[in-house]
């Protein structure tokens, strides 16, 4: 049987990052130099969320999925773990970029996912931009003319968000996160980026980045520009929808002293702020801001304490599988 599973993260230190992971969610960094990407729960490749409490310990998600997928996700199909979700740390502006549907990725080689993702901003730094989608008018002929010239900004849609924010990128979606702000990022698990520009930027070697011009033309949805999503209540007073795709469910949730997760079905809980505590009986450490936990689709509702820290109330998102026939089973929070 399965236990709620809590895993080590993996760190990427691109040029981009910060050290924002230190100072706003309390993590021990060991290497100097910036730090732009946490994730949190990943199954790609040799890139492997690993158990580090329980009697899994030591297992990667990986090997669970390949052992019972079904326990894992409420799905018998997925080989491997369908999501990814990471923090970044966005100290500089991230390349304007976009990534392919489930069609056109499945004919690359190898071929993989396509990428359908959402970003919830947990810090953002005054006048911070999000560029999400083209504006209003922008087809393929000027978006060629707006790379030829160097000037994207003249048709990417900008928004300036604020924490607790949370917007949503379809696949084909051209956009780039801005410096200043630091996201929660719930994707598909696919690794297909083409990049469009790159703000005329260049390595130690001076040499700008590689861009994938045709393939990111030929991916691009000419749909206009992405809005900040709407909140939506649900039957739970705690849980707010941001987003429900075919891909995942992306909740918010301002529990009161104890809340329960759905059960029946895979969900994945991280701590913006509060701490979370677990049944005495699964023997597993408070979970802290900053924190995640992956709930297999094998548990039934777990009741969970929710405590203050000092002034700062929990503060939770929720990210679930969607079943195969898009309901959730004995879900009391959708």
């Amino acid at each position: 049987m399965f236990t709620p599973l809590i895993f080590s993260p993996l760190y990427r230190q691109y040029l981009w990052g910060g050290r924002s992971f230190q100072s706003l969610l309390g993590r021990e960094l060991e290497q100097p130099g910036p730090y732009a990407e946490s994730w949190e729960i990943v199954d790609r490749g040799d890139d492997q969320s690993v158990v580090r409490y329980g009697p899994l310990t030591g297992r990667t998600l990986g090997e669970l999925m390949q052992e019972d997928p079904f326990s894992i996700t409420g799905i018998s199909t997925p080989s491997t773990f369908p999501l990814l979700f990471k923090f970044l740390d966005a100290h500089q502006v991230l390349s304007v970029q976009v990534h392919p549907d489930d069609e056109k990725a499945s004919k690359r080689t190898p071929p993989d996912r396509g990428k359908t993702e959402a970003w919830y901003v947990v810090d953002a730094e005054p006048k911070s931009k999000l560029y999400a989608g083209l504006r209003d008018g922008t087809d393929k002929t000027i978006l060629q003319r707006a790379i030829s010239s160097g000037r994207y900004e003249d048709v990417l849609h900008v928004i300036e968000p604020k924490a607790g924010d949370c917007i949503f990128i379809p696949a084909g979606t051209v956009h780039a996160i801005g410096s200043g702000l630091v996201i929660a990022e719930i994707q598909q698990s696919s690794d297909v980026t083409f990049r469009l520009f790159d703000w005329n930027r260049v390595d130690k070697h001076n040499n700008p980045r590689a861009l994938h011009l045709n393939e990111g033309l030929a991916a691009t949805r000419f749909t206009g520009p992405v809005s900040i999503t709407k909140k939506k209540s649900t039957t739970d007073p705690a849980v707010h929808r941001l987003v429900e795709s075919s891909y995942f469910y992306f909740d918010e949730v301002l529990p009161s002293a104890t809340w329960s997760t759905t059960g029946n079905c895979c969900e994945i809980i991280a701590v913006l702020s509060g701490e979370l505590r677990f049944s005495p009986d699964w023997n597993l450490p408070t979970l802290k801001r900053g924190d995640c936990a992956l709930f297999p689709a094998s548990l039934q509702p777990q009741e969970l304490s929710c405590l203050s820290v000092g002034q700062e109330r929990p503060h939770l998102l929720r990210i679930t599988v969607p079943l195969p026939t898009g309901t959730l089973k004995n879900s009391k929070n959708t």
